[in-house]
């Protein structure tokens, strides 16, 4: 039987028979910097993304090749640019009162509510004229990219000097026009024979307030608004894109939310829904960044006057300003209204218990609003 053979193994040698070999694949290594690189890459394209998200489209300006046609009458203004009006009432030659209306926010010359609802009778006895017209970009007046508090009044004395209204004329402004009323008393009054601010929008930023009452009114919009009016004040360069976005609820106004009408407002809203049916396509017609976009940054933003500055007007009585608001107003605080009345005394200021804010279309208001305006009668 044959023997087996010892053999001895030295340890050297049993390491390397019992270490596991090592596969070593291929080595990638990225270029120095890449990592820089491909952030400033993906930074750039942020930021290019964020800077077209925030640029509004171009206007769509009536009677150019892409825009609407022009149906409406219209002056040309120094500037070149066009202001559309609708008259309305008596003829202009025949009349002893010479109105102009300013609508309210998304609105047009058609909505003209004073001018709309005010009685036949009314008309003729006094001799009413009313002009209405389209505020910049709305309808068919020319957007103003250079719009300010002032520009607004002194289109109006424009048309005021073209149409031949007279060295002096009413204003009459529903909401966010009834707000323009304020830059006509402080730009124009010497071409003023009187004033009517219907519902006037007011500017929580104006510095006449004090902070808790501007504060606790801010605070009584819907969230939604609080945002999109933070917005329009803080961060105007931000309207556009917040108000088109759809991560966050923007502007209830522009959605048209019924949540923003009080119980009394939605018994009215039947009749101003069929009344602007016809011509609603046509106030946005022009696109919403230079007639909705820019109320918000122009009404909203740091004014150069407050309105509690502003020195009584027709100081001799040889005219007079009106303030009508609803006491259940869910649009503009009323609260503030009353501040803004204490603060100025020569206002007339009248109260409306009960009222939303389209008080205005309810039936009588028109008459009872021209004869306080016109004629003193309460």
């Amino acid at each position: 039987m044959a023997g087996g053979v010892n053999r001895k193994i030295s340890a050297a040698s049993a390491r390397a028979h019992t270490r596991t070999t090592k596969q070593s694949g291929p080595s990638f290594k990225l270029p120095s910097g890449i990592f820089t690189k491909i952030l400033l890459v993906l930074s750039a394209g942020v930021l290019a993304w964020a800077y077209q998200a925030i640029q509004p489209p171009l206007p769509k300006t009536c009677g150019s090749p892409d825009g609407p046609p022009v149906s409406a009458s219209r002056i040309k203004l120094k500037d070149g640019r066009h202001l559309a009006y609708k008259e309305h009432g008596v003829p202009l030659d025949a009349a002893k009162y010479k109105i102009v209306f300013i609508h309210g926010f998304d609105s047009c010359r058609h909505d003209a509510v004073v001018a709309n609802t005010l009685s036949p009778e009314i008309v003729e006895a006094l001799g009413v004229y009313i002009v209405s017209i389209d505020r910049p970009g709305y309808g068919e007046s020319d957007p103003n990219p250079k719009r300010t508090v002032q520009s607004l009044p002194l289109d109006i004395e424009e048309l005021a000097d073209q149409l031949g209204l007279g060295s002096k004329f009413y204003v009459i402004g529903f909401s966010m026009g009834g707000q323009v009323i304020w830059s006509c008393l402080k730009y124009i009054p010497h071409r003023l024979a009187g004033a009517a601010l219907l519902a006037p929008v007011v500017n929580y930023w104006w510095p006449g307030f004090p902070t808790n009452l501007s504060t606790e009114a801010y605070y009584q919009q819907l969230p939604q608004d609080q945002w999109a009016l933070g917005v329009s004040h803080y961060a105007p360069w931000l309207t556009y894109w917040w108000n088109t976005q759809k991560w966050f609820p923007s502007s209830s106004a522009i959605a048209h939310n019924a949540d923003i009408f009080s119980s009394e407002d939605k018994k009215l809203l039947p009749q101003i829904i069929s009344a602007t049916r016809n011509h609603a396509a046509l106030v946005r017609q022009q696109g919403e960044y230079e007639s909705l976009h820019r109320d918000l940054m122009i009404g909203f933003g740091t004014w150069e006057f407050s309105p509690m500055d502003l020195g009584n007007p027709f100081p001799n009585n040889q005219g007079s300003v009106h303030l009508w608001h609803g006491d259940e107003d869910l649009l503009v605080p009323v609260s503030l209204q009353r501040y803004i009345a204490q603060q100025l005394p020569w206002v007339h200021y009248h109260e409306l218990p009960g009222a939303g804010h389209m008080f205005p279309h309810a039936p009588g208001m028109s008459d009872n609003i021209v004869k306080a305006l016109l004629v003193g009668e309460k």
